[in-house]
């Protein structure tokens, strides 16, 4: 794969946001690859080796793994996959991990879509969502809105001085934001 020529979109917003179910939708839509970051960390915590049983301590107590372990699994599911065309969802979550994206792929996203939700709604969506995740709880949720707003929020603002940013508010139907995703993608 020519590495500059591969469109990477960075798909950010809050927990609970959409991002998934969006990129699904795009993925069937426009031909694109998804990548996860947190899925990728979650396989590679199940890996059971000694980095993924570290990782997974550290997820547990809300903390953000090493740029580097998931930048670097980024890396090898887009080499792998064969595609040119990627969405890479719920990352960068911090500056931090932009410059090691940059600094490991060799090249930044083509832009940023950004799934803006206020807190209240994304809070009713993840008590609700049935994915059994341990980290679906109140305490942890407020934990991660707090990491959200502190971390993720300068990266959005980054690429907003860039004019990358394609804001969507997701605080509507699927449908209602799909169609908005759409006329981007078009």
């Amino acid at each position: 794969m020519g590495e500059a020529s591969a469109t990477v979109v960075f798909v950010l917003g809050g927990p609970g946001s959409g991002k998934g179910t969006q990129c699904a939708k795009i993925v069937d839509s426009f031909g694109y690859v998804h990548f996860s970051a947190g899925d990728l960390l979650r396989q590679f915590v199940r890996s059971g080796t000694k980095e993924g049983n570290e990782c997974a301590e550290m997820m547990q107590q809300g903390k953000i793994v090493p740029s580097s372990v998931t930048v670097n699994l980024l890396k090898q599911a887009m080499k792998d996959s064969g595609s040119s065309k990627f969405l890479i969802d719920g990352f960068p979550r911090n500056l931090e991990n932009r410059d090691t994206f940059l600094e490991v792929v060799g090249h930044d996203c083509s832009f940023v879509l950004f799934f803006d939700c206020p807190e209240d709604v994304l809070e009713k969506r993840l008590l609700n969502r049935a994915e059994g995740r341990a980290d679906d709880n109140i305490e942890t949720i407020k934990k991660r809105f707090k990491t959200y707003q502190d971390q993720t929020m300068p990266v959005i603002e980054h690429y907003r001085g860039m004019d990358k940013v394609k804001h969507i508010k997701t605080d509507v139907s699927i449908d209602e934001v799909f169609e908005k995703v759409s006329a981007i993608f078009k």
